[in-house]
């Protein structure tokens, strides 16, 4: 019998019936040499935990194994990006058959209005006839950033926006710090669901083994939260082509969060995702 819980998932993804709540943040990295790639697929082991994909684009995620049997979700990350046209959004939704839409990637710092927001979203998104993110925000703390910035987009909507989660990012100094945000925006915003599509230590002076234990704590509390649909550790590459395509991410939060080791078996880590 399904709970309420697993019904909720299943309304994300098309065919299968999934119960976990976490992803895979597939970025960039070795996508311009799929020989370079990670097979996504080494963390769909049948256990059910992880059960999500996204690559910030409304293509499927470029990898030596497509998505791995997760379920794709599409990103609009930018108004009209040249890699995922806004015009090609509702026919690429509609031709590959994702169920649930996230969209624009850190607005609140760069540059996007809340009302600005308010206007595509609900010109773009609002007709798309399946489950749909907020924009991503960053856990900024600054006035008009971060949740302030979602609850000005909220406004601004005027009832006209169409959603059902919240989508968040972090980066911090600790799980305390963590956990004290994703609360936040639940008593924030009580009556959705959140997605939680980065966090990660920000380059801790421990390295994976301080993620690791950061891990360990954020999963039993994510998992342990009713008000929590989905979360993506970041990041789902390897050190080497984190550091070769993405050299200021590395830099801002290591290497340690990694969920592939170089010869693309999981990390300490990744293994925390099985």
């Amino acid at each position: 019998m399904l709970t309420f819980a697993k019904l909720a998932v299943v309304a994300l993804f098309t065919t299968t019936v999934l119960a976990g709540k976490r992803g895979l943040c597939w970025t960039y990295c070795g996508f311009t040499d799929l020989s370079l790639s990670s097979d996504p697929g080494v963390f769909n082991n049948g256990d059910g935990e992880v059960v999500a994909i996204y690559d910030y684009e409304t293509y499927a995620p470029p990898s030596t194994n497509g998505n791995g049997g997760l379920g794709f979700i599409g990103m609009q990350r930018c108004t009209d990006c040249s890699s995922s046209p806004i015009a090609d959004l509702a026919s690429r939704q509609a031709a590959q058959g994702w169920a649930t839409v996230f969209t624009l990637n850190e607005p609140d710092i760069n540059g996007i209005t809340p009302s600005q927001a308010a206007s595509w979203y609900i010109q773009y998104i609002n007709p798309l006839a399946i489950k749909k993110a907020l924009p991503a925000v960053t856990s900024s703390t600054t006035s008009g950033e971060g949740l302030s910035w979602v609850s000005q987009m909220i406004s601004a909507c005027a009832g006209r926006c169409y959603f059902d989660y919240i989508n968040l990012h972090w980066y911090g100094a600790s799980f305390a710090a963590f956990q004290s945000y994703i609360q936040s925006a639940h008593s924030q915003f009580p009556n959705y669901q959140l997605v939680i599509t980065e966090f990660a230590l920000q380059n801790p002076s421990g390295g994976q083994a301080a993620q690791v234990a950061f891990f360990q704590q954020a999963f039993a509390f994510l998992d342990g939260a009713s008000y929590v649909q989905l979360y993506f550790p970041f990041v789902a590459t390897s050190p080497a082509l984190f550091q070769e395509y993405n050299p200021n991410g590395a830099a801002y939060v290591g290497t340690g969060s990694c969920l592939y080791n170089n010869d693309g078996s999981p990390s300490a880590v990744g293994n925390l995702m099985y």
